[in-house]
């Protein structure tokens, strides 16, 4: 099949040395296949195609030396490639960007910053002295042999550390972007919607695509792309766009109000939330997030925090905690009632420590001396935990806190009867 039928969506493809790439399973040579596969008229070819990808270049969070070379071929796919794999492959090109970053950087957003540094120190031409040092010291044969494969392959230029291999790819999504920004106005709502999601986890873009989001917010007149914008806007903008948000609080649909809430509460969080917003747009900002936490989930959802508003009601919730303590720690409670088990489980140590962030040493105070949301916050954990082999960390933050870190010592602390353990907060599929 020539590269002509694919309407240059693949051009360029056979100058890439795939065969000398790997991903997760070796050589990359079956990734121009795939991609052909990705364009081609066999619906069932497309989607081992995609299934393939993911588990190659994308395999199970980590990416490879493969992966940013596909990232070019991916965008072009995205944006004029057969519809039904469109979305799809948005998809993949975020996961190939910025891996689950949801379960680490909401609410506030990538620090991109951050990873920036940590890669650099492990780049190549930084780790190539540290080789040199241990292979003039190693007297171990299979050892100095391991240490000089090593240094081979750092040499050439391939990545070493999973940060600086996730960053290739995480730049070569962002070199795609400014191609990438005309599916703001595809036709297809769950195009768009893919989109705006992507574009939240580029901040250093924000002066190009803030604009973007902000007309099609507009314009949108879908609720799932709208609120997906919202977010996005919120994560990457700054307290200059409160005005452009605020009256997406008094929208009539729920889940409007919920991520205006949401980005909002980005923009305000911390101690200092009342400052940035006011005091009374603050409140407004709790008051939405409890209703939301308190209420079912709403149709149709946005991609962030796996689709699950709860859970990201309650990180969005924490860092507003020293402005309303029993509001907002209540609320947080709440939205635990909509949350899987490993989400509560990821939570409870942020949680407890967000409710007793202020604890003065000392003795531990009866427990009807502590606030009402304190109080809720330990009832509801004393029942469930995380305890056991997947609540390790969660007892360590007890003990630091001067409270009961064990199920029975909270549980006899809070007044209350232990109920089903949270299970595994490592495990996505239980």
């Amino acid at each position: 099949m020539t590269e002509e039928k694919h309407g240059g969506l693949l051009a360029g493809l056979d100058e890439v040395d795939w065969a000398g790439l790997e991903h997760a399973y070796g050589s990359a040579a079956d990734v121009p296949g795939r991609l052909r596969d990705l364009c081609g008229d066999d619906e069932t070819a497309r989607g081992k195609a995609l299934s393939g990808l993911f588990t190659s270049i994308f395999h199970q969070g980590s990416r490879y030396e493969a992966s940013p070379h596909a990232v070019p071929f991916l965008a072009r796919i995205a944006v004029a490639g057969p519809r039904p794999v469109r979305v799809d492959v948005l998809w993949l090109l975020t996961r190939l960007a910025v891996d689950w970053h949801d379960e680490y950087d909401l609410p506030r957003g990538i620090d991109t910053a951050a990873w920036r540094a940590a890669a650099a120190g492990h780049a190549p031409e930084n780790l190539l002295p540290w080789y040199d040092g241990q292979l003039a010291v190693e007297q171990d044969g299979e050892r100095r042999r391991r240490l000089e494969e090593m240094r081979e392959y750092c040499a050439a230029g391939k990545p070493v550390d999973a940060r600086d291999g996730a960053l290739r790819s995480y730049d070569a999504v962002r070199a795609e972007l400014p191609g990438l920004h005309r599916l703001l106005d595809d036709p297809d709502p769950q195009v768009r919607t893919r989109i705006a999601y992507l574009l939240a986890w580029f901040p250093e873009e924000a002066s190009r695509s803030l604009p973007r989001l902000l007309a099609r917010l507009a314009a949108e007149d879908d609720p799932g792309v709208t609120a997906t914008a919202l977010v996005a806007a919120g994560l990457v903008g700054d307290v200059t766009l409160v005005p452009r948000l605020r009256p997406y609080l008094e929208a009539e649909d729920r889940l409007l109000r919920w991520a205006a809430a949401t980005a909002l509460a980005r923009l305000a969080g911390g101690p200092d939330g009342a400052d940035v917003l006011g005091a009374g747009l603050c409140d407004l900002v709790i008051g939405e997030l409890a209703a939301a936490a308190a209420d079912v989930v709403p149709r149709p959802l946005t991609d962030f925090d796996e689709g699950n508003p709860h859970s990201y009601v309650a990180r969005s919730l924490l860092p507003l905690v020293p402005h309303a303590p029993d509001t907002v720690l209540g609320a947080v409670v709440e939205a635990f009632g909509g949350m899987p088990d490993r989400k509560i489980a990821d939570l409870a140590e942020d949680v407890v420590r967000a409710a007793f962030h202020d604890a003065a040493a000392g003795p531990l105070p009866p427990f009807p001396g502590l606030g009402g949301g304190q109080r809720r916050v330990l009832r509801f954990l004393a029942r469930t935990g995380p305890w056991g082999d997947y609540g390790r960390r969660f007892e360590r933050t007890l003990r630091e806190l001067g409270l009961p870190d064990t199920q029975a010592a909270l549980c006899a602390y809070a007044g209350v009867t232990a109920g089903t353990p949270v299970r595994s907060g490592d495990d996505p599929w239980v």
